[in-house]
């Protein structure tokens, strides 16, 4: 059976993170000549030492290296030893997770790489992108996934969703539903990105 190798790159809490590997982790899909596929997320990558994703990762045992970007001269030079670390691990695509870092040509060009982003682009982008959404005159916010360049939030979307606001919704309220849709999304949408159908069997369920 045929194994897609996948990477999580996070910098933070890790939510995203720890719904995609309980959503696509050593589960089975189809492609489109309907033979399975099996997603495994082999690693996890932290820029942050502090970051509380790292141990949802113990929790979840799956592997989880540290490189601190603030330990390079570079931002080539941290995204290289990023790359060493994912060929390392014959990664087959990254997929990001609030990762608070922008990423070089020399890691786009290296590996296809999938984010999500909390607003509906090319509205709103960067790191305040609900709180801007929240209080801008749009009836609505949203939520992206998109193929990732090096370019902030530019890359070409792979889905996105709109999410309409309630009258006087509080920012709290508004942002646990922004963070309700991306848990929704993101999965449908990497599957989408692979080319692959919905779940029939965990690889459990087939031995």
């Amino acid at each position: 059976m045929r194994s897609i190798k996948c990477a999580i790159l996070f910098s933070g809490n890790g939510s995203n993170m720890q719904n995609l590997i309980e959503s696509l982790h050593n589960k089975i899909f189809y492609d489109n000549a309907n033979n399975p596929v099996r997603l495994e997320t082999t690693l996890t990558l932290c820029n942050n030492p502090s970051a509380y994703g790292i141990t949802r990762t113990h929790h979840l045992a799956i592997p989880c290296k540290i490189i601190n970007h603030k330990d390079f001269s570079s931002r080539s030079d941290f995204d290289n030893a990023m790359i060493e670390m994912l060929r390392a691990h014959s990664i087959d695509i990254v997929l990001l997770a609030g990762f608070m870092r922008i990423l070089t040509s020399c890691f786009t060009q290296a590996y296809q790489t999938i984010n999500i982003h909390p607003s509906f682009l090319p509205e709103h982008k960067g790191a305040n992108a609900i709180k801007e959404s929240f209080n801008s005159t749009q009836s609505y916010g949203g939520v992206s996934v998109h193929w990732v360049n090096e370019e902030l939030d530019s890359g070409e979307i792979i889905a996105q969703e709109k999410l309409h606001k309630i009258p006087n919704e509080s920012l709290e309220d508004f942002t646990s539903r922004i963070h309700a849709l991306e848990y929704s999304l993101y999965p449908r949408a990497i599957l989408l990105a692979l080319g692959l159908k919905d779940s029939v069997k965990s690889v459990e369920e087939l031995q």
